[in-house]
């Protein structure tokens, strides 16, 4: 009987010990998963804060925000393609100093994608033997396509050089957005539009499927991946 004791003292042991830390471990890595930290791509120069990337933030928004350059925002983070922006990712903010939270929506009304599609064709690139001032947006032939943002229509043309049926739209504060290769024409020029308003219509499977969209600041085109979220 004493012998038989012993034996059950040997084998009492508390699962808790054992298994408590091992909870800890797991949660830990839970926690990771929830809100990944994502380092820093430079290191700063100059004086600035960092700015942690938010849930459908763009980097013209977090430019705004600061009243940073969106440029010089790209160019100091080493930023040439603005899809490698992550949830979590830190931005450096130089000459800034955060003294009280940042004012957010104070950058005026976003840009939303003109179409669901694959862009097969980016910002830069060559492109039929020509140089990408936007993004080329495969999609689906019988596709609606939207206003980006409201505005104004200023311009309108059945057949652009190059482009086909076009339509650009003014946004009332030096950016425009231009949307080509489009089959039919839901707006004519002087209408306003609504952000996410139809203005167009691609053409059929077996014509064009293919939107031509590009963001410009004045006469300037800008990467579109820096404006969409």
């Amino acid at each position: 009987m004493r012998n038989h004791n012993s034996k059950l003292k040997i084998f009492n042991f508390k699962p808790w010990f054992y298994i408590l830390p091992f909870t800890f471990y797991i949660l830990s890595f839970i926690g990771c998963a929830t809100a990944p930290y994502i380092a820093p791509t430079v290191t700063p120069a100059v004086p600035g804060i960092y700015h942690r990337v938010e849930k459908g933030e763009t980097l013209w928004q977090i430019s705004k925000i600061y009243d940073v350059s969106l440029r010089e925002l790209a160019r100091v983070n080493h930023i040439s393609d603005a899809t490698n922006i992550e949830i979590g990712q830190l931005i450096f903010i130089p000459h800034r100093r955060k003294v009280e939270p940042p004012l957010r929506g104070s950058y005026g009304e976003d840009f939303i994608w003109p179409v669901r599609g694959k862009v097969i064709a980016t910002f830069g690139h060559a492109y039929n033997d020509m140089l990408n001032k936007g993004i080329n947006i495969a999609t689906s032939g019988d596709a609606s396509i939207v206003a980006a943002r409201s505005g104004r229509v200023v311009f309108y043309s059945p057949a652009l050089k190059g482009f086909g049926r076009t339509i650009i739209i003014d946004h009332g504060d030096g950016f425009s957005t231009v949307y080509a290769g489009i089959s039919e024409a839901q707006v004519k020029a002087d209408d306003r539009v609504e952000k996410g308003g139809a203005i167009a219509k691609m053409g059929t499977a077996m014509q064009n499927s293919c939107l031509h969209f590009e963001i410009r600041k004045g006469y300037t085109p800008e990467n579109p991946y820096f404006y969409l979220p």
